[in-house]
């Protein structure tokens, strides 16, 4: 079955690659979402990324009545954005709740999410390989 999954990143997610590489590896994105599309040939992606939280809303809610999953990365807004966890309550498609590095051995303010309770996971920690793990785990809801 082919399957199509946005993916969101939210703020400062454009700078992989190039920021805090001890943190978040020394990949950007671009490269690491074509490593993405050649595992999973049956997956379309579509990738978002923008560091304004109403864009990140608006993305949500343009593309979370048709695609079959949504990997979210919502970056700092996930500890403070009450709009950005309610867009990911009003769509139907699943919402992957993902972090790169394991937020819960990070500053105490990383340890809320406010957007964890609006999906159906949340996998963080395994660097960019959680992306991979999103879309796994959207595989196995839909089947």
């Amino acid at each position: 079955m082919h399957m199509k999954i946005s993916i969101i990143n939210g703020p400062n997610l454009n700078l992989l690659g190039v920021r805090e590489k001890n943190i978040y590896g020394n990949l950007s994105f671009e490269a690491y979402l074509k490593i993405l599309q050649e595992k999973f040939p049956d997956v379309t992606f579509h990738y978002f990324q923008s560091n304004v939280e109403g864009e990140l809303i608006n993305e949500i809610q343009r593309v979370g009545f048709t695609v079959d999953g949504i990997i979210l990365n919502a970056g700092g807004y996930t500890h403070t954005s009450v709009a950005i966890a309610d867009a990911v309550a009003a769509v139907n498609s699943p919402v992957v709740e993902v972090h790169i590095s394991n937020v819960f051995a990070r500053e105490e303010i990383r340890h809320t999410s406010l957007i964890s309770a609006n999906c159906i996971g949340n996998i963080s920690g395994f660097g960019l390989d959680s992306y991979r793990l999103a879309v796994e785990a959207i595989k196995f809801h839909k089947d």
